[in-house]
């Protein structure tokens, strides 16, 4: 694996947030490029997995591109904290996508012949909830916007409440009082997040 620039200091990734701000568009590219080895950092956990170290590095970078392009320093959480999120979001989705087309090329793949000797698939004996193709077009696009705005809009706690809440990213789904002792806050202090956060992002969305 190839060797990444040592990480920013504290003060010099503000300083350099502080420039991205105001425009500066080397600022971005300096604080992508000091983030590179919480990418590679990351991409290990797949190490498993069939597909090129290489591959996978220019998939999380690209989760660490829209880190670094959404993120808000006013929201209080570490750009790192942040970015280690959307480069994770973007490897799950990957993963997700290549799992759902795997199952999807499926379909095709023959089960049987008919009496006149030809081939059936799965395919052809799906029926009775066929779904309109711009129906599920639009539902794919608002799940993609839905999984945008976590990353832009909840604070770390937030985040972690609705992720094991609702079991998001591969998390189990948990109760109030799990998630609480987990997180070792009060079981009604979780409900009040789970409620803001539903608020917030309705209002996000609807707005977007």
């Amino acid at each position: 694996m190839k060797t990444f620039q040592k990480p920013l200091t504290t003060e010099e990734e503000k300083n350099y947030l502080l420039k991205y701000q105001k425009g500066d568009l080397d600022a971005r590219d300096i604080l992508i490029e000091r983030n590179l080895r919480l990418v590679a950092h990351i991409v290990k956990k797949y190490q498993g997995l069939d597909d090129d170290m290489d591959d996978l590095i220019s998939i999380g970078t690209i989760g660490l591109i829209k880190a670094v392009s959404t993120y808000d320093m006013t929201k209080g959480s570490k750009l790192a904290t942040y970015a280690a999120r959307c480069i994770e979001n973007e490897l799950l989705m990957m993963l997700r996508s290549r799992k759902k087309s795997s199952r999807e090329i499926s379909l095709y793949e023959p089960i049987g012949t008919d009496k006149e000797g030809n081939e059936i698939h799965l395919l052809d004996i799906v029926e009775g909830n066929e779904t309109d193709i711009t129906d599920t077009c639009i539902q794919k696009e608002n799940v993609r916007r839905l999984y945008k705005l976590l990353c832009e809009v909840l604070t770390p706690l937030e985040y972690d409440v609705i992720k094991y809440r609702y079991g998001l990213f591969g998390e189990k789904e948990l109760t109030q009082r799990v998630i609480a002792k987990r997180l070792g806050i009060s079981r009604s202090y979780v409900s009040r997040i789970e409620k803001n956060v539903v608020l917030k992002l309705r209002d996000r969305f609807l707005s977007a």
